[in-house]
């Protein structure tokens, strides 16, 4: 099934991709994002955090040209206590130099934090995991707004909770996009989302603010009976879903009780780097990849 949408999702033309699966992506500028951020919180009470699509750049011209539209972002969010951001070290220079990433991760984390804004790293691929948590480790301390990524797809995460000891991270819990061998990883869904609930448990016993992501409504019902279980407090949690994913009526009742939602708001610069996001998305998404092929045979 994995090699189908992956073969799907690269034979379908750009431009289809762009038309049928765009509902994922803010749009091609800043501007666009916020316009989306600002709509999801005027209309729905709707948290968001906003993300510069783009990996793996090779220059450091590129790199800066991202350096430089997170500063604009920042300073765009700066009265938007509703938006925070999140980066890639991938997108930050890590492929360029990693003393070169972390510079620039800091650079921008300095005025995060001067703004009291939520900075999110990014998970990526198992090859920058333990690049990604030693840097957030390192820098948590000093720039206390910075959160970060634990995928539970990986077998390696639950000791990884114990690299966070003493920390208070702010931690995204997801089940992670990027494919990785049997060998390192979980390959079901059901496993990745069981160990989801068995993190979960790990993570507010130690303390850590927990962003749950995760589209499934069976459970997120079943993270909320181990919130309630836990009695843990409003202000440790909140809900994470990808723009664009139909789940109205659950962001809804979340709101309802109380939670706090907040969506990825993806945004490019060009359509390239957002048709390369959303063609993964596909990949991982049987149902995305299910909605496009329809809509293709209805042309």
């Amino acid at each position: 099934m994995f090699q189908f949408r992956k073969t799907v999702a690269n034979m379908i033309p750009a431009p289809m991709v762009r038309y049928f699966a765009s509902p994922y992506v803010a749009g091609d500028s800043l501007e666009k994002g916020l316009d989306t951020a600002d709509r999801l919180f005027r209309d729905k009470r709707i948290l968001s955090t906003i993300d510069l699509l783009g990996e793996a750049e090779k220059t450091k011209d590129k790199v800066m040209v991202a350096v430089e539209a997170y500063e604009k972002t920042l300073d765009a969010i700066k009265d938007r206590p509703y938006a925070s951001i999140s980066i890639k070290p991938g997108g930050f220079g890590y492929y360029v130099d990693p003393s070169f990433c972390r510079e620039n991760i800091e650079r921008v984390a300095d005025k995060a934090q001067k703004q009291g804004t939520l900075l999110t790293v990014d998970m990526e691929d198992v090859d920058i995991t333990d690049y990604t948590l030693k840097l957030y480790s390192d820098l948590k301390p000093k720039y206390p707004v910075l959160g970060t990524v634990l995928q539970s797809r990986l077998f390696r995460t639950e000791k990884d909770i114990d690299l966070l000891d003493g920390l208070k991270a702010h931690v995204r819990l997801c089940i992670g996009i990027y494919f990785e061998p049997k060998t390192i990883a979980f390959t079901k869904k059901p496993e990745m989302k069981d160990n989801l609930l068995k993190l979960l448990r790990k993570l507010l016993e130690r303390g850590h603010f927990v962003a749950i992501a995760t589209h499934d409504e069976a459970y997120i019902r079943k993270a909320l009976a181990i919130l309630d279980e836990m009695k843990v407090p409003k202000e440790q949690r909140e809900f994470q879903m990808l723009m664009g994913v139909p789940r109205d009526s659950m962001h809804k009742e979340l709101i309802g009780r109380g939670e706090n939602v907040r969506l990825y708001v993806p945004y490019a610069l060009s359509w390239d780097d957002a048709i390369a996001y959303l063609r993964r998305r596909m990949i991982e998404s049987p149902s995305m990849t299910m909605l496009v092929v329809k809509n293709l045979f209805k042309i």
